[in-house]
């Protein structure tokens, strides 16, 4: 399925493609104090519908994921990283995804403190 997502404003928006049956909610104290849920997708299955330039960067810990959020309303819909084998993925914000129930999504409970 193809879904629509974007920052708060629009100025970062983007498209992904997947089967979208679970979220991650990790404990880390960024994923946590945001209310993320994220969606790990392959890199290419996410296409952005807005310039890079659109966005600012966060990293933080190891630096591994960068995080990416709209300079102008602050909103963060994606992130961009690697699986442990080096494969570029993405992290989703489901909750910056237009219809989707996020009470039908099962919730996988990461502990990202630890990492």
């Amino acid at each position: 399925m193809r879904y629509h997502g974007s920052c708060h404003c629009g100025r970062v928006a983007f498209d992904v493609e997947g089967e979208l049956d679970k979220v991650i909610e990790c404990n880390c104290s960024h994923c946590s104090r945001k209310g993320y849920l994220l969606w790990f997708v392959p890199r290419g299955q996410l296409q952005l519908a807005t310039p890079e330039a659109a966005m600012s960067t966060y990293t933080f810990n190891k630096h591994a994921i960068r995080h990416r959020f709209c300079a102008t309303c602050g909103c963060a819909p994606l992130a961009f990283g690697a699986m442990p084998d080096g494969t570029p993925t993405a992290a989703v914000n489901v909750r910056c995804l237009d219809e989707v129930d996020l009470a039908q999504l099962p919730r996988v409970p990461v502990d990202g403190r630890s990492f």
